[in-house]
């Protein structure tokens, strides 16, 4: 059994920890993953690498749903591809389909006491239940409003109309409160924009080229100074990027 030791961070900056570390990153040397992620249990989150394939979570109108609806919140334009050209449904499909769309790290007991805006998430639902109710609730509020079309069959101004009503409140969902869903969808949209591309979004890192990120690279020292500056550097994922070969 390891032994249990008790360090102040300032004790633990004064015994040269920080120097340590700085000698550690001179000497590393950049990986590429390729198959099995080289971490080891109990040391780290293994990140689940996210292959193309079928839906893991959405049902085929859910997908559809899910498709439509990103690609109103960002859109492909004359800037690039836009959130579904980005893959951000695989993306959210694989997280609702795993820890995070059952909150398994999550208190979801009671008492249910009434939270406030600032306390984030605050549904009794996990995400995964959120998403599924809410998606059926828009589809059948959109039936019932556009002559039995669902979401997806919508034009894209009418989609928006949905989107704003459910950003404001104004459409009421049936056992869902609709504004939470939809700061919920959205965060997760951006998430999913912006992620690094091993978890299924950000195709080709659309979304790090479109803001100037490098990505996930191992050492930024050389650049820290440099603000509001163009780096030029193109985007490193976890896994590296697509020109190099993996070693």
């Amino acid at each position: 059994m390891a032994r249990r030791v008790d360090l102040s961070r300032r004790r633990l900056l004064s015994a040269g920890v920080l120097v340590a570390s700085t000698v550690a990153l001179d000497r590393a040397q950049a990986r590429s993953i390729s198959g099995d992620v080289p971490w080891q249990p109990d040391e780290a989150n293994k990140p689940d690498i996210v292959e193309p394939g079928p839906s893991q979570f959405f049902t085929q109108q859910e997908g559809e749903f899910v498709d439509a609806a990103v690609s109103r919140l960002i859109p492909k334009d004359d800037l690039g591809p836009g959130a579904k050209e980005a893959g951000v449904t695989v993306f959210l499909d694989r997280q609702l389909a795993g820890p995070y769309g059952k909150g398994s790290t999550w208190y979801m007991q009671g008492p249910w006491a009434k939270g406030t805006p600032t306390q984030g998430y605050q549904a009794r639902r996990g995400p995964a239940d959120l998403f599924r109710a809410a998606i059926k609730a828009i589809d059948d509020h959109c039936k019932d409003k556009y002559s039995g079309k669902t979401f997806s069959a919508l034009t894209p101004d009418q989609q928006d109309d949905v989107l704003k009503g459910l950003e404001s409140g104004d459409v009421k969902l049936k056992e869902v409160d609709s504004k939470s869903f939809f700061k919920q969808f959205l965060q997760n949209t951006i998430e999913g924009f912006f992620s690094d591309p091993i978890y299924g979004g950000n195709r080709d890192m659309v979304g790090w080229k479109l803001v100037g990120f490098p990505g996930a690279r191992y050492d930024y020292r050389p650049y820290v100074k440099k603000h509001n500056q163009k780096l030029g550097l193109a985007p490193v994922g976890i896994k590296g990027r697509p020109k190099w070969t993996p070693s």
